[in-house]
């Protein structure tokens, strides 16, 4: 077993504005595992809100290096397992091998992941395009630049309602709201109110993370659904996120990795809560494992290869009308 990886910066299309950071370029970390000919890719993007970066985790991945060529593990689950110590403090990193353990695993099947998860690819939920915050006429212009019937909407600012509204004027597609934390339970209510008329589905995080009697107002008061995403990081979260919250948003690089992921979506289905996967605009590779767990969705976010100017990878293929999976088993993103 040989554990290598690179680190891209990945450009965006444009500048991507949420309520607490803006950004030009994502930069990734994209793991490799090989063995006997075969080998898995996994990735985890960086984030300066969760403190992950290049270096602590390419440190992670280093410090669990020899436990992963030393073959003490066959499966994606036991690999899991055995860096729960080492990445307790760093999931992402734990993600980007997690990814990969599951690519290699499965190519040794010969199956692709969702066909040994036995999900149907053909139920699989159209992802939603993120428009970031930006001025008015450059929203109208991204969502003008890429047609899609769904569109997760981030805000977080002085005129919110505002810019759903003048939104609206120009689109029949459905909308999703993402506030990242950024309102009080009263705003959220208010919001609801005005948000359910303009076409909108849910709404995403509208509070804090630990503004749990706020939420509990916003979920019996909402006139929307609402969905946790900075409330639901790891496993732990999801009973915590029952009654406070209609639906979770599981991001794999937060939960660290597949592994954990499946289990936070059957937990959530158990307590009667809707899912999501989300992304975290990661390349191809990242993209691509995402899409092998949609068919077990009620919801997924995995446009961030869209979001791209430059993909270092090849992988998913995503429209509206369906997604087309690369050819051979595993996860099946290649670096190109």
């Amino acid at each position: 077993m040989n554990l290598s990886y690179q680190v891209f910066d990945l450009p965006l299309k444009h500048t991507f504005t949420i309520a607490h950071q803006s950004r030009d370029i994502q930069d990734t970390i994209i793991v490799k595992l090989e063995e006997n000919g075969l080998f898995g890719l996994g990735e985890s993007t960086t984030n300066p809100f969760y403190g992950m970066t290049i270096e602590n985790m390419s440190a992670c991945v280093e410090e669990f290096r020899p436990v992963v060529e030393s073959k003490f593990w066959n499966t994606p689950e036991q690999l899991w397992e055995l860096g729960r110590d080492v990445f307790q403090n760093n999931p992402f990193a734990q993600c980007a091998l997690d990814l990969a353990a599951w690519d290699l695993f499965t190519k040794k099947q010969g199956k692709k992941l969702y066909e040994y998860l036995q999900l149907n690819p053909e139920k699989i939920p159209i992802t939603n395009f993120t428009i970031g915050i930006d001025t008015v006429e450059k929203m109208v212009a991204k969502m003008k630049e890429v047609d899609w019937p769904i569109y997760k909407i981030k805000l977080g600012t002085d005129n919110d309602l505002e810019i759903v509204r003048e939104l609206r004027k120009h689109t029949q597609s459905v909308f999703r709201i993402d506030a990242n934390c950024a309102w009080t339970a009263e705003q959220a209510i208010r919001n609801s109110e005005e948000l359910v008329k303009l076409g909108v589905e849910f709404m995403e995080q509208p509070l804090g993370k630990d503004d749990l009697e706020g939420m509990k107002e916003v979920f019996q008061y909402s006139k929307l659904p609402v969905m946790a995403d900075e409330s639901c990081i790891v496993e732990s979260d999801v009973k915590k996120c029952h009654g406070l919250f209609h639906a979770i948003n599981v991001k794999l690089v937060k939960a660290g990795g597949i592994t954990p992921g499946l289990r936070m979506i059957r937990e959530a289905k158990l307590l009667g809560m809707k899912t999501m996967v989300g992304c975290m605009t990661e390349s191809s590779v990242g993209i691509t494992a995402i899409a092998h767990l949609a068919p077990l969705l009620d919801y997924v976010d995995m446009d961030g290869a869209m979001l791209l100017a430059k993909d270092p990878a090849r992988g998913v293929q995503i429209t509206p009308e369906k997604v087309t999976f690369p050819k051979g088993p595993g996860i099946g993103a290649e670096l190109v």
